[in-house]
């Protein structure tokens, strides 16, 4: 692919009237605007990003995949570009490569202004994904389960009842151990759905203060751990002590807690849990 062209005047007026018009919520409009500067120089990927935030807020998650398509093949590093495409895809029910587009966006948005709104979005929509995601295949694997159990159920009942008429004097005996074998089925089939039950999610993983899930964990020379963002706000508009131990901290004194972050992401691939917003 060569390198991407420079947008024309003409181009980039038609960018700005698209922004104007959907700043008003005149997307008709907007999208006309977008379609001609694409006409005009179609290697330049914002104007294909722009027309997919236009589709999206109309739901028209085919025409924002495809324009996300080929922002992402004009700029590979477009965070609003695989951002709005793992949407789409999520709406496809294509979790698993959402969340892959959702991932790269973070990544990228991290990478480029990690205190940007369109982070801390991407990260909100990541989680929910990932529990789409899981919600998806445990469903799946739940059906996957019961035909099984219904499989296995049919089983014992033929063998109890070829062993019933079989055996006519040992009838308590029969049932005693139909019954048992039930039981043992059931116990079995439980066990395997345990890793499909949701489950709350761990006071460590949570920050102190907020009480929802960490995204950017930070550690004290107290051992305590807080959100990034919350710690940060603490010591400008509080003071610069630490709000659980109170002895004196100042910013530079706060170390990722990468064991925690990790774990963070660990708890969400298992289980799929999106945090809840205050």
């Amino acid at each position: 692919m060569g390198p991407t062209a420079p947008p024309t005047k003409q181009a980039e007026q038609l960018r700005q009237d698209g922004n104007s018009y959907f700043a008003k919520n005149k997307l008709s409009a907007a999208i006309d605007a977008y379609t001609e500067a694409i006409t005009l120089c179609p290697n330049v990927p914002i104007y294909w990003t722009n027309r997919a935030l236009c589709h999206r807020k109309r739901n028209d998650w085919i025409r924002v995949e495809e324009d996300c398509r080929r922002a992402v093949q004009l700029d590979h590093s477009s965070v609003k570009a695989h951002y709005m495409l793992g949407l789409a895809l999520l709406q496809r029910e294509q979790y698993a490569d959402g969340v892959k587009e959702l991932e790269k966006a973070l990544d990228l948005g991290r990478g480029a202004n990690p205190k940007s709104y369109i982070v801390e979005e991407v990260w909100q929509e990541l989680a929910k994904a990932r529990y789409l995601e899981w919600e998806h295949a445990s469903t799946k694997r739940s059906w996957e389960l019961q035909s099984l159990k219904e499989a296995c159920q049919s089983a014992l009942k033929e063998k109890h009842d070829r062993k019933y008429s079989e055996m006519e004097g040992f009838v308590d005996d029969i049932n005693d151990d139909y019954s048992k074998q039930l039981d043992g089925l059931e116990q079995v089939f439980a066990i395997a759905s345990e890793a499909d039950t949701p489950t709350e999610v761990p006071d460590y993983l949570c920050c102190k203060i907020t009480l929802d899930i960490f995204r950017d964990p930070v550690i004290t020379p107290s051992g305590v751990t807080y959100e990034r963002s919350v710690i940060l706000d603490h010591l400008k508009k509080v003071g610069e002590f630490d709000p659980i131990t109170r002895k004196p901290l100042h910013q530079h004194q706060l170390v990722p807690n990468l064991a925690v972050k990790e774990a963070v992401q660990a708890f969400l691939q298992k289980h799929g849990w999106a945090y809840k917003m205050g």
